[in-house]
């Protein structure tokens, strides 16, 4: 979604790439960085109790505008983050000899527990106020550390944190939930509260059992992927901008994937710009919006798929009555 800022910013697209991975001094094998998924691998065989890693990154942006724009003292910071452990490095990239922007940034592994953002800001001086962002890298880059192959696990995040007394006091709040899904970020994140229900952790992790064990976690991974894709759809649907014409505009990232992948279902028969615009309607002048929940209750659970867990369920349960009579 296009954010307004009260100063002049980058028009033109800025791309960061990662060149290569040095781990403890060892150059990490490039088939372990994947540019097409964005990715750098870090667990492989024999390596898992490295220290250190540093990430050579070269930026891509628009030299032109950049050089005269109302801009001074530019600034390209490479930034680590995760949200699992709030970690976060930042480091500054310098421009080389033809005008690019190259420089390194490290990662500490024991800062670290699971996956790594790694993002690109531009900041500088504008109207004489330092330290403003001026522009941000287009798609970031994912370190993962637990990964043996450099592919794109998936777009939510997913965070195990004690809502009672860990670091994030936001979640206090939510104590008595078993997981609440977060999606002001760049990236849709679900807390699973490890102190709510017991055993939910293990559950979760598990692999294999009896029928009615598997078919509990499934069950169970099914109602928290349907609670994400319904929280997902609403803030991507709740904050539309518009145009001049008040036409509703298509956001951008994961909100645009999660919006074409419901709508059809959500409001069938129109076209995404369509439903939009209903969309929009509905909720300034307040008609519909209770019934199109509905829609979006049934969209979410086509793709946690509700129906077929709860049937695996239902019948293993059955099973298990039906074995126990019999005794």
């Amino acid at each position: 979604m296009t954010v307004a800022f009260p100063y002049p910013v980058l028009f033109g697209d800025v791309t960061v790439k990662v060149l290569s991975v040095r781990v403890d001094g060892d150059e990490l094998p490039y088939t372990m960085i994947s540019a097409s998924d964005r990715t750098v691998a870090l667990h492989r065989a024999g390596r898992e109790s490295w220290e250190r890693a540093r990430l050579r990154v070269a930026v891509d942006f628009p030299q032109g505008e950049l050089a005269e724009g109302p801009w001074s003292d530019v600034v390209f910071l490479a930034v680590l983050s995760e949200k699992s452990t709030n970690a976060r490095t930042t480091a500054v990239l310098r421009r080389t000899g033809d005008g690019t922007v190259e420089g390194t940034v490290e990662l500490d592994r024991a800062r670290h527990h699971d996956r790594v953002t790694l993002a690109v800001s531009v900041v500088a001086t504008v109207g004489d106020v330092p330290g403003r962002l001026i522009g941000s890298a287009k798609d970031s880059w994912y370190v993962d550390l637990r990964a043996s192959a450099p592919e794109r696990r998936q777009e939510i995040e997913i965070v195990e944190a004690d809502f009672r007394e860990g670091a994030h006091e936001w979640l206090r709040a939510y104590q008595d939930s078993a997981w609440v899904v977060e999606t002001t970020g760049d990236m849709p994140t679900v807390y699973l509260n490890t102190g709510s229900v017991e055993g939910l952790m293990a559950l979760l992790h598990s692999r294999g059992g009896t029928p009615p064990e598997r078919a509990l976690r499934d069950m169970t991974h099914s109602m928290i992927a349907q609670d994400a894709w319904i929280a997902m759809f609403h803030s991507a649907a709740g904050d539309l901008d518009t145009d001049e014409d008040g036409t509703p505009i298509m956001p951008s990232g994961w909100r645009e994937a999660v919006l074409r992948s419901m709508l059809p279902d959500v409001l069938p028969g129109l076209q995404p710009a369509d439903a939009l615009h209903e969309i929009l309607q509905r909720r300034e002048k307040g008609y519909g919006w209770a019934e199109l929940q509905t829609g979006v209750q049934f969209a979410a659970g086509r793709r946690s798929r509700n129906s077929r867990h709860l049937t695996t369920a239902v019948r293993s349960l059955g099973a298990t009555s039906e074995a126990g009579a019999s005794r």
